[in-house]
């Protein structure tokens, strides 16, 4: 049986942390989504949560574009959580939190915000827990928040999935052994279930897709 709290031990290590960083931000398209997602954020947002900021890349993106956002930028992995220092060193608006999100997130630390935001994170997490993920994020989203997942989800076929892995330089035997990849469609049903609007995959190329609701 496995045990989902705890976390897969290669995101300890600064090799791996590395080496992940350095095949996300070469992945094709990705700005594209990442231009997408954008779009969703709420031009008078005042609070963002970046779940599993790795470098700070998305949180960066936003503060590009509402400076005064405040942001909170969550990670486990020290060597992230380093990265992410590096990047929010002289803003005083960003804080670094450490979590592993993969256990309950802590609502009466974190307050409220109006967008919670993810990329290419949530896919490392057991199904049962990414589900109750995304109740979490519900809950702490103030009312028009919106949820934007940027993330890396199942082909409908093997070959669907092979193709995906070659057009990123990665085969069967290279690609993230803490992947766990679920389809679209399950995905956008469980944020419909758990109440959130205008639920949809706002944007797709193979396996990459932005998953977006909204809360009432």
């Amino acid at each position: 049986m496995h045990k989902q709290n705890n976390p897969p031990s290669e995101w300890l290590t600064i090799e791996h942390a590395l080496a992940y960083l350095a095949r996300a931000d070469k992945l094709p398209h990705r700005t594209e989504g990442e231009k997408i997602l954008l779009e969703q954020i709420p031009p008078n947002a005042k609070r963002v949560l970046d779940l599993g900021t790795g470098n700070g890349r998305l949180l960066s993106l936003i503060k590009m574009q509402n400076p005064s956002v405040e942001g909170v930028a969550m990670d486990f992995s020290d060597p992230m959580l380093k990265q992410a220092k590096k990047c929010f060193a002289s803003d005083k608006k960003v804080i670094i939190f450490k979590h592993d999100f993969s256990n309950p997130l802590p609502a009466d630390k974190l307050g409220s915000f109006d967008a919670v935001v993810s990329s290419l994170a949530i896919h490392h997490l057991f199904d049962r827990r990414k589900r109750q993920l995304y109740q979490e994020i519900f809950s702490i989203l103030k009312p028009k928040g919106v949820f934007c997942n940027l993330e890396h989800v199942s082909s409908p076929t093997f070959n669907a999935h092979l193709k995906f892995l070659s057009k990123i330089g990665q085969t069967i035997e290279t690609e993230d052994p803490s992947n766990k990849l679920l389809d679209v469609e399950t995905q956008l049903r469980w944020l419909r279930q758990i109440g959130f609007e205008d639920v949809d995959c706002y944007w797709k190329w193979l396996e990459i897709a932005l998953l977006t609701g909204f809360k009432p």
